[in-house]
């Protein structure tokens, strides 16, 4: 076999060089991102910590509040039993929806771009499942029978609801987080031994020495992490389309106009890879400048998410468009009336079309280079895609409160407690999130150093 077949770099060189700039070497690129984790605590991590930890406290208030007092602390009521915890579940599965795909399916596809940011997009898919997980577990009113959420066997006696969308759920994200966490953890051995081998104290020494359960650089030790990394892309890669396929069955299997659709499932996935990137474009702009890492996370690797948010963009936009066409050649003035109270109705219109704005309209602006390699317009656009994507789902679930017959319409109106759980799950991703950056190295050094220049085997060579 050819030298260019085997490198896929080999035709052109210099394609290498853009995705490590600054001229950095090998040892430049471990120094960048060990130094992340070696040197001393910053005061701002300390402030943003202090600032995530108060957020959580609310959120432990909050819930321990609410099963003191039950689930009657919230705005749900009759015909509206579903608010605020529901549209937040679906809100924070759909923001771990980047990390995979980053991770998976750009990894299956050998898209070579995906290294520099794959490791930050897979931890902050934990984290928000770790938030969605919440939510669910809550819902139900009585926590303390949460366990009945899980498919436990029959011969228990418990006779678990098989047919529920909220049994499908637990299938699925539970499925989804084990292997994301597994694939997210083998890809950290690497690095793992050399935060390990570069460790100066005893006790980091012995910590990074355990996770990274021996590795020493080993040619078998290579083969064996490749093929499970090659395995763990596999399993993944289907579960990115299933996950919030089943999350969207919770609203498409219900026989309610504007709910029971076939589009739900596309339209769901498209959405969720929408949020999910324009989440990682919000927190990596600000951590790469804070870190020092603009050479290793460079504008190329935001440019093409940007491209992928542009791209799932206007999947949603098309979805939008082709509820609205079916709702009216359906000819059922039912599905007609849903739709038409989503956008033009009391109470929530000004919700309807503060989704299409953010999600529909902003993204457009990424047709234009300057504006897709703006940092600052990267970052306005995807806090704007994300506040788009929470009233989606809010204006799907409110879709409730007109129901069939008029004498059971009602309203919704979320109460402090709603607010103060959904606050308090930012707190708990934040100190997730910062407490990764902190003692994790946020960017795959092992998998860098493969798409630059010294990796190729002629370097340095005339080609």
């Amino acid at each position: 076999m050819s030298d260019t077949a085997l490198d896929p770099f080999a035709d052109n060189p210099n394609k290498r060089t853009a995705l490590v700039q600054g001229g950095l070497n090998f040892g430049q690129v471990t120094e960048k991102v060990c130094s992340v984790i070696e040197g001393k605590t910053s005061k701002i991590w300390w402030m943003c910590l202090g600032v995530s930890l108060s957020l959580l406290s609310v959120l432990g208030i909050s819930i321990g509040y609410l099963i003191w007092e039950g689930v009657g602390i919230w705005g749900v009521n009759n015909p509206v039993g579903w608010g605020w915890a529901i549209v937040n579940f679906v809100f924070w599965v759909g923001i771990g929806h980047a990390g995979t795909l980053i991770s998976a399916i750009l990894f299956l596809l050998r898209q070579n771009w995906r290294t520099g940011v794959n490791r930050f997009a897979e931890a902050m898919t934990l984290m928000a499942v770790a938030c969605a997980g919440i939510f669910p577990g809550v819902h139900i009113g009585r926590v303390w029978a949460a366990y009945w959420m899980f498919p436990l066997p029959n011969q228990m006696g418990l006779w678990p609801n098989f047919r529920s969308p909220l049994l499908w759920d637990m299938f699925a994200v539970s499925t989804y987080a084990t292997v994301s966490l597994l694939f997210w953890y083998v890809g950290l051995i690497p690095d793992l031994a050399t935060a390990r081998d570069r460790a100066k104290s005893k006790i980091a020494k012995i910590a990074y020495g355990i996770c990274a359960l021996g590795w020493t650089g080993a040619n078998r030790h290579w083969q064996s992490y490749e093929r499970a990394y090659a395995t763990l892309a596999a399993l993944a890669t289907p579960l990115v389309l299933s996950v919030h396929t089943i999350v969207s069955f919770d609203f498409a299997v219900a026989n309610l106009p504007g709910w029971h659709t076939t589009i739900f499932p596309p339209y769901f996935v498209a959405g969720a890879v929408f949020s999910g990137f324009a989440m990682v474009i919000s927190l990596l702009v600000p951590i790469r400048k804070i870190f020092n890492l603009e050479e290793i996370i460079t504008v190329r690797h935001l440019e093409n998410m940007n491209k992928i948010i542009l791209a799932t963009g206007t999947m949603v936009g098309y979805a939008y468009g082709m509820e609205f066409f079916i709702a009216w050649y359906s000819g059922v003035e039912l599905e007609v009336f849903a739709f038409v109270n989503r956008a033009f109705g009391e109470p929530f219109g000004w919700a309807y079309w503060i989704m299409v704005t953010c999600n529909v309209i902003s993204p457009q602006l990424f047709w234009f280079k300057k504006i897709r390699t703006s940092l600052v317009a990267m970052f306005i656009i995807s806090i704007f895609v994300n506040i788009g994507m929470w009233f989606e789902r809010f204006v799907i679930t409110m879709t409730l409160h007109r129901d069939f017959m008029p004498s059971s319409w009602g309203e919704y109106h979320p109460t402090f407690w709603d607010v103060s759980i959904f606050v308090g799950s930012w707190g708990l991703f934040l100190t997730l999130l910062l407490l990764f950056l902190r003692f994790v190295p946020m960017v795959a050094i092992a998998e860098v150093k493969i798409v630059m220049p010294e990796a190729d085997p002629h370097h340095g060579e005339e080609h």
